[in-house]
């Protein structure tokens, strides 16, 4: 069988992130245990409560054993090369999943590893968060075919998973991001053409906003973005999402934030801690999401 990784939300097909969506809310009893007896390495670079949290109940659920690992017991090309760690992993479970800070490390543990490796965060991407959103869109919104997502803030490597996912689905995609911080044209032109219903830009807020049936955003300082605070701080004053910019989505308006969340910065507390706020329903189904894609990499039908 061929072993299918998935680093990016571009590794699944519209049919296949359908397919995850859809055993991500099936009934566990149904999924059967295909992790039964198997090892599943979970290896951390960055700390993260959310994801470790989710993807070690996500094994448990399916019947495997996680192994927790810290950046600095593997020692990426310090220790030991990825190549010869990824190896040596792969030997021992049936799935890696690393969260690292260069994406090009996860390709190199894919390129030579006889086991799915999983993305569970890169400097690029963070697919794992856009099937989270995803499902969590769906079960608030319906069928995702034409409506409209919106993204506020730094085209990062959750808004690009997001909107990847988005694409997918079928959806329009309203970015509205600082100058300097947005989608490159050639960036834009890919997402297009992965079937989005549309895709624009804008460097306001509450322009980006109109018409959304959601809205999304992030913290404005990343991990390892330290030494740029107090300039993005300035750069992004205006594109807190607050009252003001929820009015020009559509009246249910749901607001996502993929945690952890700066009240005041990214976000107003009336807004994020609000009737509109989806973030807690967005974080439980980061477990939910990670058994349905486990599933799919397992082979598992319904």
């Amino acid at each position: 069988m061929t072993v299918r990784h998935f680093l990016d939300i571009t590794d699944l097909t519209a049919r296949d992130l359908n397919t995850v969506m859809d055993l991500a809310q099936a009934d566990i009893a149904m999924l059967g245990s295909p992790l039964a007896g198997k090892g599943v390495a979970l290896i951390f670079e960055k700390p993260s409560n959310r994801t470790r949290q989710s993807m070690e109940m996500a094994v448990v659920q399916l019947g495997g054993h996680p192994i927790f690992t810290r950046g600095e017991e593997v020692g990426f090309d310090q220790r030991e090369t990825v190549e010869d760690v990824t190896r040596i992993m792969a030997g021992y479970h049936h799935v890696v999943a690393a969260r690292v800070f260069a994406h090009s490390v996860l390709q190199r543990m894919a390129a030579v590893s006889s086991v799915p490796i999983i993305n569970m965060l890169s400097e690029q991407s963070h697919p794992l968060q856009a099937l989270a959103d995803v499902l969590t869109m769906r079960q608030e919104l319906g069928d995702l075919r034409q409506k409209t997502v919106a993204w506020i803030g730094d085209y990062n490597n959750v808004a690009r998973s997001l909107v990847e996912a988005c694409s997918l689905e079928g959806m329009h995609i309203r970015l509205g991001c600082p100058v300097g911080y947005g989608a490159s044209e050639s960036e834009l032109t890919r997402i297009s053409g992965l079937g989005a219903a549309s895709i624009n830009q804008f460097d306001s807020a509450k322009t980006a906003a109109t018409g959304a049936h959601a809205v999304h955003t992030d913290v404005f300082v990343s991990m390892g973005q330290e030494a740029e605070t107090a300039k993005r701080l300035v750069d992004f004053k205006d594109f807190c999402i607050d009252a003001n910019v929820m009015s020009a989505a559509t009246k249910d308006a749901i607001f996502m934030h993929c945690l952890p969340a700066h009240r005041g910065v990214e976000v107003a507390g009336e807004v994020i801690d609000g009737s509109q706020s989806r973030v807690v329903t967005q974080a439980h189904n980061r477990m939910h999401a990670a058994r349905g894609l486990l599933a799919h990499l397992m082979g598992v039908t319904l």
